[in-house]
């Protein structure tokens, strides 16, 4: 909307992504700001609490903390996007369907939770992964169509790309997105150790989609230059507004749970900006907390399938270090360094190439 006020008055001003990215950003904070505390009240007088795993140490005092706060930042995000984007862009739309059609199936699956107060009792896990791989199969058709968007395939520091994809490159940008949106919502198990690695996470893909996306600093930076894209830059700015103001209540000790509504839908969201960005291998070090999470259980189920024997005390690696009565405070911190340092690597490899 504001981005239309150009043709009405001629304020240019409104032109610049920049500009509607930080309208976008404070939109959205003070939206959650506003509703969080309004929803905490309404959520504990409803019971949708988080059901919690009775093996995980330290954690039953966490069963009375109201879920399903995705719902709140991701809402907030949609209105300052539709007040701040240019509707009528194809990335921004697919955008959208990333961010709603993910957190309705998350919003389905904590209602199942919260309703039965079983934590195993959301959505099946074949009903789940069918209607994010539906999902995915959408957003990445929609960008295969688009005209100008490449199916090339890129390397960290390499300027040229390595192969185009084609055709295939359907199955793998859904394999990314629902990689990341699983590896997100297995890293949401501490109080904010998911939210500021994904606030950190959208500020270097920002930063990448926005270069993309202009023409002088793409090629200066020898990267792609796709027009349109830095429409999204917007609403990455937008949702982590909403995600700075959340974990104002997310923090340690957590007053309200992100839940699958919002863990599934910023992972996705996550993925499709390393798609736009064509850094879908860069990804794996902007998002390495969440890379380190699913490698743990990965790792873990695999070796009690095989060997009978477990790596880890608990898996993911995060509980693995609770067992070892480490204080969860100390676990989230020592984790978002460690997010925040592969990030600025991250952001160094776009120079070396």
């Amino acid at each position: 909307m504001v981005y239309y006020l150009y043709e009405f008055f001629g304020i240019n001003l409104f032109q610049y992504i920049t500009v509607r990215a930080a309208i976008a950003f404070f939109v959205s904070f003070c939206l959650t700001m506003y509703l969080i505390p309004k929803y905490i009240v309404w959520a504990r007088s409803k019971k949708t609490k988080q059901p919690i795993n009775k093996y995980v140490p330290n954690h039953q005092d966490k069963k009375n903390t109201p879920t399903m706060g995705g719902a709140i930042f991701i809402f907030s995000t949609i209105v300052a996007s539709l007040l701040t984007v240019q509707l009528d862009n194809i990335y921004v739309i697919g955008a959208f369907i990333t961010l709603i059609g993910f957190a309705l199936v998350g919003l389905k699956d904590d209602l199942g939770k919260v309703l039965s107060g079983d934590n195993l009792k959301g959505l099946s896990a074949k009903g789940k992964m069918g209607l994010l791989i539906l999902i995915s199969f959408i957003v990445a058709l929609l960008l295969y169509l688009a005209p100008d968007f490449p199916t090339t395939f890129y390397l960290p520091f390499i300027k040229n790309p390595l192969f185009d994809m084609g055709v295939f490159a359907i199955p793998f940008w859904v394999l990314v997105m629902i990689a990341s949106s699983n590896a997100v919502n297995l890293t949401d198990g501490l109080d904010g150790l998911a939210t500021v690695p994904t606030i950190i996470a959208l500020t270097t893909l920002g930063v990448i989609v926005y270069i993309i996306g202009h023409a002088i600093f793409s090629k200066y930076l020898l990267l792609p230059n796709i027009k349109g894209v830095g429409e999204v830059v917007i609403i990455a700015a937008a949702l982590a507004g909403g995600l700075f103001a959340f974990l104002w209540y997310n923090s340690y000790p957590a007053e309200i749970f992100m839940g699958d509504t919002g863990s599934l839908s910023i992972g996705a969201f996550l993925g499709y900006l390393a798609i736009l960005a064509k850094s879908e291998v860069l990804l794996i070090l902007i998002g390495i907390i969440f890379v380190i999470e699913t490698l743990s259980v990965m790792l873990q189920v695999g070796s009690y399938k095989l060997r009978h024997k477990r790596i880890f005390l608990m898996a993911p690696i995060h509980h693995h270090f609770e067992m070892k009565n480490w204080p969860e405070n100390k676990i989230i911190v020592r984790f978002w360094m460690i997010a925040l340092l592969a990030n600025l690597v991250a952001l160094i490899t776009l120079k070396i190439r």
